[in-house]
């Protein structure tokens, strides 16, 4: 295999969710041309430039996966933790003994190891909230993922935001930024006073005129916060764009009250992150019975024209045990949980995540950025129903990963209805 990451650019017989099949021309980070794929015996000679060349014949080509909600600081410890399985207050007594006692060099080797499984899997973009850290120096966690972010630098971007809760003084949230963070962020539906603890993380937010991103009522009852913040935000200035992840109340709401917030929401051009594993995971054990499922209202989100990204939170730590460090294993579940089409779920992890994350348009249109992922398949469902493994990543305009698989299967006995004694297939 060609060392990486090196420049592309043309990609060749590539097939798009639609069907068609296209040639697609990159300079730098861009993509410049879209065109049919050129007929057998009418192709231009490329092995003048081989390396910068992909053919994509059996793949599907897709906009790159972005993730707007991970926990990179966290990710990887369920099993040095051993946590009890259960609700949000479990895990978030957890984490907090474990994170009392971790490490900068702990958290940076966790997060660059999750960073680099989800790089491999497609997404290019991520979006991490980072700790504001309990016993000994508070900003362990935004040293270590500032420096992995740096490290990283090239191969996958990396935006961070301050994770400071209800109980972190704002002077740790001033620090965070002046250490290199980029948004504002908290969890204020955990507060004793949730509008006031918003407000404090917003006031900050509007001094330092840059973007928040909150965790916002992540629970089936209670209080709602997100039409406050929206209210609040309304008249912000689009360089300081604001975010709402999980949401999961408002999927409770009765229809006149649900109509109201995401009118509100969709004024105010706050942008909305559902986060389905974890949320899925965390939501609904104190109800044995007809166990309501932690999502928000992405039906109703999408029919008002709301910006609405997707992703997957936690992996493999006290919020969420399992999680596959893939944007496809969250596609899948917004189809079955969600019921959201095929085409939904995938611009969702996708084109509706950057739009989140205020990332500049990508994939595959002329002046779109060359953030691509292709995925050996014939459709779309084929690609989020099996998640093949073979895969190209494509960041910046450089193939920055690939993965092939080779499997066999042994052949069957002999009988009467098979007579070869041949493996049945043998694919890469």
């Amino acid at each position: 295999m060609n060392a990486l990451p090196r420049p592309i650019t043309r990609l060749t017989d590539a097939t798009l969710p639609d069907g068609s099949r296209v040639d697609v021309e990159i300079a730098g980070d861009t993509v410049v041309s879209v065109s049919p794929a050129a007929a057998d015996g009418a192709r231009t000679d490329f092995t003048a430039a081989p390396e910068s060349t992909i053919n994509l014949d059996g793949f599907l080509l897709l906009t790159a996966p972005a993730e707007p909600h991970a926990h990179l600081d966290k990710a990887l410890s369920w099993d040095v933790i051993n946590p009890p399985m259960g609700d949000l207050d479990l895990a978030v007594e957890s984490w907090k003994a474990y994170s009392a006692i971790t490490t900068t060099d702990d958290i940076a080797d966790r997060a660059r190891r999750q960073a680099l499984a989800m790089l491999a899997n497609g997404t290019t973009s991520i979006r991490c909230h980072v700790d504001v850290l309990h016993g000994g120096d508070p900003m362990r966690g935004v040293r270590a993922l500032v420096a992995v972010r740096d490290e990283l630098r090239g191969l996958v971007d990396i935006e961070l935001t301050a994770l400071n809760g209800p109980h972190s003084p704002t002077e740790h949230l001033l620090e965070a930024i002046d250490l290199g963070v980029d948004l504002v962020g908290g969890a204020p539906h955990m507060a004793d006073d949730p509008e006031a603890d918003l407000r404090r993380l917003l006031a900050v937010a509007a001094e330092r005129g840059i973007g928040a991103d909150l965790h916002t009522d992540e629970s089936l009852g209670g209080a709602i916060t997100l039409g406050l913040l929206a209210e609040i935000v309304r008249d912000w200035p689009e360089s300081q764009p604001v975010t709402a992840g999980h949401c999961v109340r408002l999927g409770t709401l009765e229809r006149a009250e649900l109509d109201e917030i995401v009118d509100a929401v969709v004024a105010a051009g706050v942008g909305i992150v559902t986060l389905p594993i974890t949320n899925l995971y965390l939501q609904g054990w104190e109800h044995p019975v007809s166990t309501p499922r932690g999502l928000t209202a992405v039906r109703a989100l999408l029919d008002a024209g709301a910006k609405l990204g997707a992703g997957a939170d936690n992996v493999r730590d006290p919020f969420n045990p399992v999680g596959r460090s893939d944007a496809l294993e969250t596609a899948s579940l917004l189809v079955t949980a969600g019921h959201l089409t095929l085409d939904e779920a995938y611009t969702a992890v996708s084109d509706g995540a950057r739009r989140v994350m205020s990332l500049p348009p990508a994939g595959v249109a002329v002046g779109a950025k060359a953030e691509l992922l292709a995925v050996r398949g014939s459709n779309l469902s084929d690609v989020i129903a099996n998640a093949p493994a073979d895969r190209y990543v494509i960041h910046g305009g450089r193939l920055v990963a690939q993965s092939e698989v080779t499997r066999w299967i042994a052949p069957a006995a002999a009988s009467g209805n098979l007579s070869t004694t041949e493996p049945l297939f043998e694919t890469r």
